[in-house]
């Protein structure tokens, strides 16, 4: 059985379901690429199941990295970063990638009613 942490007022979350990932005071960087187009880099992600390791080459060079899913639909919504050869990249371990067009961002009035927002191109963080 999965757990799921909810957070308070800003929250981005899994655009399949809703379930909350992340906050803004953890976004790192607003300048990656995924899969599906732009990615951001977050210190900490909630909510999620992680897959097997892997090596795969990326832009930036060789990353040991596993996959993440949404512990509540499956759906992947990123990566984790495990680890990098080269050493102007070992920044990134422990760190996650969740890619923009497969998140929502939630906001959550007093009464705890959440406010779903479509994140635009535009969008960097709030």
């Amino acid at each position: 059985m999965q757990f799921k942490v909810f957070m308070n007022n800003y929250v981005y979350s899994c655009s399949e379901c809703g379930n909350h990932l992340s906050d803004p005071s953890e976004l790192v960087s607003t300048s990656f690429r995924g899969r599906t187009g732009p990615a951001w880099l977050f210190a900490k992600v909630i909510n999620i199941c992680e897959g097997e390791y892997e090596d795969r080459m990326m832009t930036t060079g060789q990353h040991t990295i596993v996959d993440i899913y949404c512990n509540n639909c499956s759906n992947n919504v990123g990566w984790k970063y495990e680890d990098s050869l080269e050493e102007s990249q070992k920044y990134k371990k422990g760190k996650y990638i969740l890619e923009k067009a497969l998140l929502s961002f939630l906001v959550l009035d007093h009464q705890k009613k959440e406010h779903h927002l479509e994140l635009k191109s535009s969008d960097c963080d709030f």
